[in-house]
């Protein structure tokens, strides 16, 4: 079961040293990632901004659909990588990941949005109605998430939400 999380590479070393490279290859991504995330977060805004001017969509909107699923494209690639493998634990964590993801993305935009009005007494709250629906979401998706078996009815909920 412990060798399915093995990579080829690192099966036949001793485990302290897959473990050190190991250690080095997350670094190594988690170097590179927050590389990129610097280099093309700010651009990311920019396109939003341009996309919602030119849609004449609100740029709320636009932001609240979009960056989320740019930002968790490779969340979606990872949990797809993991679900290809067809076993109920691959499945399950590839189900987890996702979960994860969505809610606290959710709970972290919700906790932005609180901290602001909290702390800056000047702003004024219109967002009643997009705030009801993620509280909405976060329980339909806790609902589904605490039940031990997922069945197609389950995929279709997280689809449409």
């Amino acid at each position: 079961d412990q060798e399915e999380e093995v990579p080829d590479e690192l099966k036949d070393l001793p485990p302290e040293e897959q473990h050190r490279r190991a250690l080095r290859s997350a670094l190594r991504g988690m170097t590179a990632g927050t590389l990129l995330v610097l280099l093309f977060s700010d651009p990311m805004v920019g396109v939003l901004a341009e996309l919602a001017a030119r849609t004449g969509v609100p740029a709320f909107y636009v932001a609240f659909v979009l960056a989320p699923l740019a930002s968790n494209g490779s969340e979606v690639v990872s949990a797809y990588a993991f679900s290809r493998r067809k076993t109920v634990r691959s499945v399950t964590i590839s189900f987890s990941t996702l979960l994860g993801a969505a809610i606290m993305n959710n709970t972290f935009c919700l906790a932005i949005f609180m901290a602001l009005i909290a702390f800056r007494g000047d702003l004024y709250w219109e967002f009643t109605a997009e705030t009801a629906s993620v509280i909405f979401v976060q329980l339909a998706l806790a609902a589904v998430a605490v039940k031990r078996t997922q069945r197609l009815a389950d995929a279709l909920l997280f689809g449409a939400l």
